[in-house]
């Protein structure tokens, strides 16, 4: 099995009005930062802040992501001039719920750089498909807070659930990395972030976005597999090992080929992991 290169799972947004945190938020653990100009960003404050991100790209090393602001707002052209620094590998773009306009921002990108649609509206759930598939989109991410107030949703929770499955299937549909979750909105309940994590993981997200560095340790570790599940994933592989991956018995259950192929998913996480600590 070769070794993978490490999947992003944590992605922290650090509010572009806050020059002094870019730095610490790169030394945070996360796999990915986001440059906030959108909502973290009050509209008094916003060309300060692009202003900002230009001085700190321009001396920068570290690759990052920005969220620009949507292009028919009057901030968001002058947010895309960013995407010609080389430090930019990619823009998440905000309250995505039209290919066409996805496109749009996708050709004035290099070819090496990525686009993430926040889906954050019911128009945007039923255009995860078509999202999914415009060249250059990475993977999805689900706004959820504002998600809920288009939908009039009153939890992100289990009310959620059926969202997360269509965004992780769209996804998958379309051949891309699976989708990250939304927020957690608690920052001092480090077990509630914990809890939300695994259950990300769960329903097949592919990592989590988040609002405090405190969260980043425990989106890495939601996603990274379990020793008693890398211990069940090498079992499986070494009883199918030769054979014509027919059905076999593991600790009392039937497993064939579908489920070495999910024994092999995870022992390549594994090892993913292991090559990038």
């Amino acid at each position: 099995m070769s070794t993978t290169a490490r999947t992003p799972r944590s992605f922290l947004f650090v509010p572009g009005d806050r020059p002094e945190r870019f730095d610490k938020a790169l030394a945070s653990g996360a796999h990915a930062v986001i440059l906030d100009l959108e909502d973290a960003v009050q509209p008094e404050r916003k060309p300060a802040a692009r202003e900002h991100l230009r001085e700190w790209l321009a001396t920068s090393r570290q690759p990052v992501y920005v969220r620009i602001n949507p292009l028919d707002t009057p901030w968001g052209e002058d947010d895309l001039s960013l995407a010609s620094s080389p430090r930019v590998q990619g823009l998440m773009l905000p309250k995505a719920d039209d290919a066409d306009r996805l496109r749009q921002v996708q050709s004035r990108l290099r070819p090496n750089q990525g686009l993430i649609p926040l889906v954050e509206s019911v128009q945007g759930h039923f255009a995860a498909l078509a999202l999914s598939r415009v060249t250059g989109v990475t993977r999805l991410a689900f706004g959820t807070v504002d998600f809920m107030a288009d939908a009039g949703i009153g939890g992100d929770g289990e009310e959620l659930d059926a969202v997360r499955t269509h965004l992780v299937l769209a996804s998958r549909a379309a051949g891309l990395q699976a989708p990250l979750d939304g927020v957690c909105l608690s920052i001092d309940e480090e077990d509630v972030m914990a809890r939300e994590a695994q259950r990300s993981r769960r329903f097949g997200m592919g990592g989590k976005l988040c609002i405090h560095p405190r969260q980043v340790a425990h989106v890495n570790r939601a996603f990274e597999p379990t020793e008693a599940e890398i211990a069940w994933a090498h079992e499986v592989v070494r009883a199918l090992e030769g054979g014509s991956l027919g059905a076999v018995a593991v600790r009392g259950k039937l497993v064939d080929r579908p489920v070495w192929l999910q024994a092999q998913q995870v022992l390549a996480q594994a090892e993913s992991t292991h090559a990038a600590a």
